[in-house]
């Protein structure tokens, strides 16, 4: 099939180069020209496991190109995939002028049927505003469906790949006929293409997402409650996870949600349901609750180093919202830096792959360094946001001997409490006993 995907960003790449892996010819349009320039030598502009062999073997294959002109994408394709931003507005609601804009453009360069896919993340009632916006230019009929992407930063291109299920709102047989087609490579190992009405499939994506950040900030709340009530949010979380209602994913305690989706589509669900009328409290709890367990590292290091903490040496171990990718968007570390920044302190951060990033949101208020011990010399404390691989086996007689005072705040769980206590650490963990450091 020719297939149209205009946007270039995370969802964008990722749909581009997992359609044309399956055999279609792909072009991908995005009016930064530079951008484009470095997509089409093979260069991937953000971190995502898999993505770029797999950009650069179809970009050798000829099955993808990049390309700045949309006019003549639409004219080349029979699908076209918006998938362009939808930045949050001041109020919690989706911007939706570049998906508009995007649908004008394309109905202004139709020459004959299309399917027109809404793949960015939109509030219900989007699809028909593209509707409206195509028809009012177009003169050639248009199907507009809604496909919501399930994509998790740091495994897109599998999700892509082997997706659990896929979701269609269609509006007519020939668009789910066409679509159904075109997702059959993905689906052969037994998962599910859901068809369903256009409104449905919207409202799918959105609450599929806050469902999610639900049980992290239902988790958090109850990790609050276990260290209050000297129980361990590790025993309860198995607990409660072996319930085949309930299940054990998305469970973990932490410093809470950050990324480019959950904060975003919490707050946009939250603010459709308001417009219409419905009742959004149960989405406000989650927030409130994640708000203020992004602050659970910093109000720890506080009581324990003191409001001033000039003169103190904090290291960071993990910068982005979540392993596998390099996205700052909303991460918790961010709070934990600014506060300790505003009280004075000194922070050496390390993370694999998103300094470039932190740099960019941060500047240079913060060192940075290239491996993860070299941050802990003199610190008085070491917080961790992020659980990468390399930081869960590390050498804790060098992190002991390297550090001024042997105090860990870890926002990941990432050791036992009793054990760290025998290493010799003042280790404080979320929903966990204080267990004093061994004498």
């Amino acid at each position: 099939m020719k297939i149209g995907v205009i946007g270039s960003g995370y969802v964008g790449l990722v749909v581009g180069a997992c359609l044309a892996e399956s055999g279609n010819d792909v072009i991908s349009a995005d009016i930064d020209e530079d951008k484009v320039a470095r997509l089409q030598r093979g260069e991937i502009p953000i971190y995502e496991p898999g993505l770029e062999p797999l950009i650069r073997s179809n970009l050798e294959a000829g099955r993808l190109r990049y390309a700045t002109d949309v006019a003549d994408t639409v004219r080349a394709s029979d699908i076209i995939f918006i998938a362009v931003g939808t930045p949050p507005e001041e109020d919690g609601s989706a911007d939706l002028r570049h998906v508009l804009s995007v649908a004008r453009s394309i109905g202004e360069a139709m020459d004959g049927e299309k399917i027109v896919i809404t793949k960015s993340t939109v509030p219900v009632g989007t699809a028909e505003k593209v509707r409206e916006a195509i028809e009012a230019v177009a003169q050639h009929p248009v199907h507009v469906c809604s496909n919501p992407e399930f994509l998790k930063e740091g495994a897109a291109v599998d999700d892509f790949m082997k997706p659990d299920r896929v979701v269609l709102g269609v509006d007519s047989e020939y668009a789910a006929e066409v679509l159904t087609d075109l997702y059959s490579p993905f689906v052969r190992t037994g998962a599910s293409i859901l068809i369903m009405d256009v409104p449905s499939a919207e409202i799918t994506k959105y609450a599929a997402n806050a469902m999610l950040a639900t049980r992290i900030s239902f988790m958090n709340a109850i990790a609050g409650l276990c260290e209050r009530a000297g129980a361990d949010i590790d025993a309860v979380r198995r607990g409660i996870g072996s319930d085949g209602r309930i299940g054990p994913s998305f469970l973990f305690p932490g410093a809470g949600y950050g990324g480019s989706c959950f904060p975003k589509d919490v707050k946009a669900l939250a603010r459709t349901m308001e417009d219409v009328g419905a009742d959004a409290s149960i989405l406000h709890a989650v927030e409130s609750v994640n708000d203020r367990q992004k602050r659970v590292l910093i109000d720890r290091l506080v009581s324990e180093l003191g409001e001033d903490l000039s003169g103190h040496t904090v290291a960071v171990w993990g910068l982005a919202f979540k392993p596998n990718t390099d996205d700052m968007r909303e991460a918790p570390s961010l709070v934990t830096i600014d506060g300790l920044l505003d009280r004075g302190a000194r922070v050496v951060a390390h993370d694999p792959v998103a300094v470039d990033e932190a740099r960019r949101v941060l500047g240079d208020r913060v060192e940075y360094v290239d491996n993860y011990y070299d941050a802990l010399g003199g610190a008085s404390a070491l917080a961790i946001h992020t659980e990468w691989h390399p930081y869960r086996r590390p050498d804790f007689e060098r992190i002991r001997s390297e550090m001024s005072r042997p105090l860990i705040v870890d926002g990941r769980n990432l050791w036992d409490p009793a054990a760290m206590a025998e290493r010799g650490f003042e280790y404080w963990c979320i929903g966990r006993p204080h267990t004093p450091a061994a004498r």
